[in-house]
């Protein structure tokens, strides 16, 4: 597991963004390079059984995208190996890619942007976005249930 620190929004110690270069994918369209940085394509057993997960991420510090300056993020798509069966990946799953890609601490969003916004290049796949240059609020936890 290689690690990069966070952003400002904590001083640049606190937040950090991990790639699972054990899963990286290294041939074909999608492939990188072995230890090519904080981006890539990753591949990894389901917490689902039977399922596999397939990610694309990246830590937003890529030069040849400077659109995506400051957004860590990680897309997420569920598929049976052998059957070619897909589908959008469900709660535990998306847990299990935050879990993998940031520390329990940080605070990691999906989002639904506005309708004029969509865009779908994948009928079953679903995105974790993290700014680096800001701190993400939260709401208080007796807003989100019984503490």
């Amino acid at each position: 597991m290689r690690t990069v620190s966070g952003g400002p929004a904590t001083g640049g110690g606190g937040m950090s963004f991990h790639v699972p270069e054990p899963s990286r994918i290294t041939t074909g369209p999608m492939g990188s390079a072995p230890q090519a940085g904080f981006w890539g394509a990753f591949d990894v057993e389901s917490c689902e059984p039977g399922w596999r997960l397939a990610m694309i991420a990246t830590d937003g510090d890529d030069p040849d995208c400077p659109e995506a300056h400051g957004w860590e993020h990680v897309s997420v798509h569920a598929y049976r190996p052998r059957t070619g069966q897909m589908r959008t990946p469900n709660w535990r799953e998306m847990c299990q890619m935050k879990d993998l890609f940031w520390d329990g601490e940080d605070v990691v969003m999906q989002l639904h942007p506005r309708r004029s916004e969509y865009v779908n290049q994948h009928p079953h796949v679903l995105h974790l976005w993290r700014p680096t240059h800001v701190e993400l609020p939260t709401p208080p936890k007796s807003l989100v249930g019984a503490t």
